[in-house]
């Protein structure tokens, strides 16, 4: 239960997975989250173009180890890991992922089928493992 008497229950590992919200739900979810007691990070997507800027933007607000490379397979291996970020379980928030989307929608599939893998290990674990991604409203009908 969190601070306020809300649980939502994101200290639940069976519940974790990746969601789409709106960038109003970002605050509110990464308080939550540090009240359930997870590491809770916002990784901004503004501006951002395709691989090479995602994966450097994660890997700097994660602090990725200076071994891992810089390609689709370390980061799913770097998000399935994260034991140098030793928490009970972890919230990621994606700050304007429209940006990827709308300029690079392969590689913003990638990263939610990235993200979702990861979930899943995570919860095998019985870690939770949230990733949330913000977009307008108006993108959410278009949403498989």
């Amino acid at each position: 239960m969190s601070d306020s008497g809300f649980d939502p229950g994101l200290a639940d590992p069976a519940r974790a997975g990746v969601f789409f919200v709106t960038e109003d739900d970002l605050g509110p979810l990464a308080a939550v989250g540090r009240d359930a007691g997870l590491l809770a990070r916002r990784i901004d997507l503004s501006g951002c173009d395709g691989k090479a800027a995602l994966l450097l933007r994660i890997a700097t607000v994660l602090d990725f180890p200076d071994t891992s490379g810089r390609n689709w397979d370390a980061l799913s291996d770097s998000l399935r890991d994260l034991s140098w970020l030793p928490a009970p379980g972890y919230v990621l928030l994606f700050e304007e992922a429209h940006a990827l989307r709308e300029r690079n929608e392969t590689d913003f599939d990638t990263l939610l089928d990235i993200l979702d893998e990861a979930s899943q290990a995570w919860a095998a674990d019985e870690v939770p493992f949230w990733a949330f991604i913000a977009l307008p409203d108006e993108e959410f009908p278009d949403l498989q």
